[in-house]
This record gives C-alpha cells, structure tokens and sequence, in this order.
C-alpha cells in the first residue's frame, strides 16, 4: 500500500517560505513588510491565515510586529550573560543600531504598593522616600527595553544631583557606586497595560523581566526591573563543572 503525503496547508507553505526568505538574507533585518492585507492578496491567501502566519513566525522570533511601525524583519538576538550585569547602551551598541534614553518619571516619594511588589523591596521601606525612576531605553528609534528602579537615596544621594534626562542612570550608578553584591532574577512574563503600549507590543506579548539587586556590604543601593520584548533579548551562560569531591 503506498503511503499517502500530507497536503501541506496555505499557512505551511508561505510560513516556510517566508522563514526562508529571513534565513537566507533576502529579507534583511529591519526590512519594513507589507501590510497584512497586501501580504494576504499577494499570497492568495484570507487576511486571516496571513495573520496566523505572521503571528507564528513572531513567536518563533523571525519577524517583530509593533503597533506604530508595522510588521518587519526582527534584528539579531542580543546577548547578555546572566552574571553580569551590562550597559543597556552596549547591548544596542553590539546591533549596530543608534541608542536613545528617554526619562519619563524621576520622583523623590515612597513607593506604592504595586511599586514595592514590581521591584521586591523590603517592606521595612513602606513609607521612606526613594528616587523612583521610569524610562525606555530606545534602539534606531524602536523602544527596547522598560525601565522601572528604585535607588537608596540614604546610600547614593549625590544622585539626586544628576540630570538623569541626559545621564542614564544605570550608566550612572555603574561608574559611581561599584556594588559588592548583586542578584538577578529572570523570568518570562506577558506584557499588560501600560507597559505593552510603551513598548509598543500587542497585549499579552511575551517579555523577558530582569529583576537586578545590587547593594554595598548590607546596604541595598537600586532595585531595577528590565522588561525587554521577548524577540530582542536572551540570556547566556557559561560555566565549567565543579569538580568531584
């Protein structure tokens, strides 16, 4: 008895092709697509398997689809090792791509409780000002990374003296404050509300949340949480095996 092949579908064959088209350069990064409606015509396909295709191959990271900018060609992956912790400049630095920051909040005041649970700070700081911080780390003009931080005020508060519109603070804090201890903590997370419109993602967009302590022997100096879009952004590690005892 011969076997009979699988009819390959419509989403199938132009996923492929268009994955094709990415892998092999013919479509560079950057590379702005057609609309979806022109894509569908241009394929003999329903608007509606055209956007199955595009969401697929979002997910698998080929293709970033942002409200403002439309559907284009996803950049190489950056790279950041989980130990250490990286100027958010030279990660756009290593795309080749033109950096931006953009301060939207820098406030002298307690945290609220939402505040406290983003950033995981103790609750012996319910009520005691810090300078909370909020702001958007820009790559050629795309957003790439959301920031939110918490800095001691009792432990930096020369910081308060910074025009954090032009210095980032990270960059800042690197420079003047080395810390001697420091943690990360690394999870995938939907992007929500506000935070999805300010990344420009469709809600319940995969990110990737870094939530960054560093502290001055047991004195915490910033609480930081990084939310990247998912496609823009992994994590490596190296390490050798410890040896047998």
């Amino acid at each position: 008895m011969s076997e009979t092949k699988p009819v390959e579908t419509h989403h199938a064959r132009i996923t492929e092709d268009m994955r094709q088209r990415i892998l092999s350069g013919q479509w560079e990064p950057g590379r702005q697509l057609p609309k979806e409606t022109d894509l569908a015509e241009s394929y003999g396909v329903s608007r509606m398997t055209m956007n199955k295709v595009l969401a697929q191959l979002s997910r698998e990271g080929f293709l970033v689809r942002r409200r403002r900018s439309g559907t284009v060609v996803a950049q190489p992956r950056v790279q950041s090792a989980v130990m250490a912790i990286n100027d958010i400049a030279q990660e756009v630095a290593a795309l080749g791509q033109s950096y931006e920051w953009h301060l939207f909040k820098a406030q002298q005041r307690p945290l609220s409780e939402s505040e406290h649970r983003l950033l995981d700070l103790g609750g012996e700081w319910r009520g005691k000002d810090v300078l909370f911080l909020t702001g958007m780390h820009a790559a050629r003009g795309e957003p790439f990374c959301y920031e939110m931080r918490a800095v001691n005020i009792a432990v930096v508060p020369e910081i308060l003296t910074v025009d954090l519109k032009t210095t980032v603070p990270g960059q800042w804090l690197l420079k003047s404050m080395p810390f001697s201890r420091a943690s990360h903590r690394i999870r995938a997370v939907n992007c929500l509300g506000r935070e999805a419109k300010l990344l420009e993602l469709p809600v319940g967009a995969a990110c990737l949340e870094v939530l960054r302590k560093t502290s001055i022997e047991q004195n915490w100096v910033t609480h930081v949480r990084l939310l990247y879009p998912g496609e823009a952004h992994q994590l490596v590690a190296e390490f050798t095996p410890q040896p047998k005892l």
